[in-house]
């Protein structure tokens, strides 16, 4: 799996790296916390290294990489290795599901999201979190993805993309929401969650399976 890579043989640069852009990654929490649910079962999709899912509050997460699995499970969370597209579990196992950043890492985010539905219960919540190609973060993603050791493999979505994703998959789309207004480098502020999607880079979007 040519695109978890990475994250096996470069585990602690990705660390590294929420701690360098604090700001950002609390930006980010902030703007997931109130689509995430407070109460039931719920998975993180591609955990990494459980950043997100332990300060949620996401009890189980999955992810092909043993080496972030290690540090999710540190995190308290409750780990399996597998991946988006075939997860290891029944039908109807959870209350909700997260997915941060992975759509873009994934071989099929139409089978990811198909799995996330499967997994879920019916009118359980699914969270997607991810960076708005369209938005100038993204295209700066583009220009450089050559040179990132993360990104490289990666495949870039609109908010559009996700759109039509989420709702050619069986979901409905209750809400959207931003963050991230300003390039990176210049992001030392923490940032509040914005309404709507199409300013920001970091785009939130709330869905739920139709039954």
């Amino acid at each position: 799996m040519p695109r978890a890579a990475p994250f096996e043989n470069h585990h602690q640069r990705y660390e590294a790296w929420f701690e360098k852009h604090q700001a950002a990654y609390i930006s980010e929490l902030l703007a997931l916390r109130p689509f995430v649910p407070w109460q039931g079962l719920g998975i993180e999709i591609g955990v990494g290294s459980g950043r997100f899912a332990a300060p949620l509050g996401v009890q189980v997460g999955l992810d092909p990489s043993p080496a972030m699995l290690v540090h999710a499970a540190a995190r308290g969370i409750e780990v399996v290795e597998g991946v988006a597209e075939k997860l290891p579990f029944e039908a109807g196992s959870f209350d909700h599901a997260l997915v941060v950043t992975t759509i873009c890492f994934v071989d099929s985010p139409a089978r990811m999201l198909a799995e996330a539905r499967r997994v879920l219960k019916p009118g359980g919540r699914l969270v997607i979190g991810f960076i708005d190609r369209q938005s100038a973060l993204g295209q700066d993603y583009l220009a450089h993805q050559a040179e990132s050791v993360f990104y490289r493999e990666a495949t870039f979505y609109s908010a559009d993309e996700v759109a039509r994703l989420l709702l050619e998959t069986g979901f409905s789309i209750d809400a959207w929401g931003q963050t991230l207004a300003h390039p990176l480098p210049e992001t030392r502020e923490i940032e509040s969650l914005q309404a709507g999607r199409g300013q920001c880079a970091f785009v939130v979007v709330a869905a739920t399976r139709e039954t």
